[in-house]
């Protein structure tokens, strides 16, 4: 069952490649049965995917990654079942998107200082109409010969102390977290192995994150190594804290792992799922299935 489930992936609303039809398609190719879509400060690409998700007999989850600043760094946080019509919901995610386009044109800038021009441009038509971020100018980059790769681009101009960079203030733990809760939402810590916090912080940053009502962290996610997968687990016994799974998938050749090839979750986590009524809905299609069969 956990291969069938994706908590975790983005459209072309945000920073994948594939539009919300072409991406259900593809999780349906891969096997999945359940799936989020969790495209980042954006939920416009959501009804379009749960049409296409009933098409294809999936069980469909309203989700969002919202960003976050803690402690002058970014961080993500995935909203499951949310009410992608919430009032709140809906505001803070406007004013995300439009600190988003001031950063672009900060990155923009200080990438011409360095003698490279029409980033801006190039990066929006990487968006295609959706929300900019540091993905859409890497593509852009890459494309122009800059780096060899995602990866290289980054290191060379997006990161702290390159270019690229710029600092920039998303929405604080509090809010975010409020959104998703008071929309009748789940609150999941996206990807934690991809924080540099030190333990400390990222010990500080668990209580928090509890005390505020978080409910789950990634456990299971496609930049996690297996060394990672137990280290999230104990975390998430330690605090409380179930544990979710996705790809975080992007599309083609620009994610860490493909959907419908995640392992399971270590043994000893409680799965944020475990009491969806989704997941009786997929029991039951596989035991209806089954009779079939």
């Amino acid at each position: 069952m956990p291969a069938q489930i994706d908590l975790h992936s983005h459209s072309t609303i945000s920073d994948g490649l594939l539009t919300p039809t072409a991406l259900v398609q593809h999780a349906a190719r891969q096997g999945v049965r359940m799936l989020a879509l969790t495209d980042h400060d954006d939920v416009s690409g959501l009804a379009e995917a749960r049409a296409c998700a009933a098409e294809h007999d999936m069980q469909f989850i309203h989700g969002v990654e919202i960003s976050v600043t803690w402690k002058h760094r970014t961080l993500h946080i995935v909203g499951l079942r949310i009410d992608p019509e919430f009032p709140a919901l809906v505001k803070g995610l406007a004013t995300i998107r439009a600190g988003r386009h001031k950063r672009a044109e900060g990155m923009a800038a200080g990438l011409e200082q360095v003698g490279i021009s029409g980033s801006l441009e190039g990066a929006y038509a990487y968006a295609n109409q959706g929300i900019i971020s540091r993905t859409h100018f890497a593509r852009f980059l890459v494309e122009k010969g800059h780096a060899k790769d995602m990866r290289a681009v980054f290191k060379k101009y997006l990161v702290k102390g390159k270019p690229g960079y710029v600092e920039h203030q998303w929405a604080n733990l509090d809010d975010a977290l409020s959104w998703i809760i008071d929309s009748g939402g789940v609150a999941v810590i996206a990807h934690p192995g991809r924080y540099d916090l030190g333990r400390t912080n990222m010990l500080l940053l668990m209580e928090e994150f509890r005390h505020l009502g978080g409910a789950a962290i990634e456990v299971v996610t496609g930049s996690h190594t297996p060394q990672q997968y137990l280290e999230f687990a104990k975390v998430a016994r330690q605090f409380d804290l179930a544990a979710s799974m996705g790809s975080d998938y992007h599309g083609p050749e620009h994610s860490y792992m493909d959907m419908g090839r995640l392992p399971d979750l270590p043994h000893g986590c409680v799965p944020v799922w475990k009491d969806w009524p989704e997941l009786e809905l997929l029991g039951a299609q596989a035991e209806a299935q089954a009779k079939v069969g």
